[in-house]
């Protein structure tokens, strides 16, 4: 069995995938009732969405979980590549929490207040943590 200090961070940021999955069918579901939103409509109208349909704070959580399956879908695989190579301690597991804050607090920000420079100097930040690791990994493999 592999034990990699880089597993811990990639597990906490699938659990706060499903917490945001979770937060967003508590908001949305009670949101898509209140408006009487009709989804065969949805289906059947390529120009209609929730995105028109529900308040905007509501579909933040949503744009946020989409998110979530976006740009962290590099670091499970480098994350999981510097674990199989036993790469996974140390420096490269520190940068990978570092990775999993920053996408923490990004998420927080954009499901909360939505402040976009926030989000963004979150995201470049976490960018750049994550381009570190591929390059650990770019090193430690070639």
């Amino acid at each position: 069995m592999t034990q990699s200090q880089i597993l811990q961070p990639i597990v906490v940021l699938l659990i706060w995938t499903m917490i945001m999955w979770a937060w967003m069918y508590a908001t949305r579901i009670p949101a898509m009732s209140k408006r009487n939103v009709d989804i065969q409509r949805l289906v059947n109208d390529p120009d209609d969405s929730l995105d028109r349909q529900l308040p905007v704070q509501v579909q933040w959580k949503a744009h946020n979980y989409n998110h979530l399956h976006e740009q962290p879908t590099v670091f499970y695989a480098v994350a999981l590549l510097l674990a199989f190579i036993g790469q996974g301690d140390g420096m490269n597991a520190l940068l990978a929490w570092i990775y999993v804050g920053l996408r923490v607090i990004h998420s927080i920000v954009q499901v909360t207040a939505n402040k976009v420079m926030v989000r963004f100097i979150l995201f470049a930040i976490s960018s750049i943590v994550l381009i570190a690791l591929i390059v650990h990994a770019a090193i430690a493999v070639f």
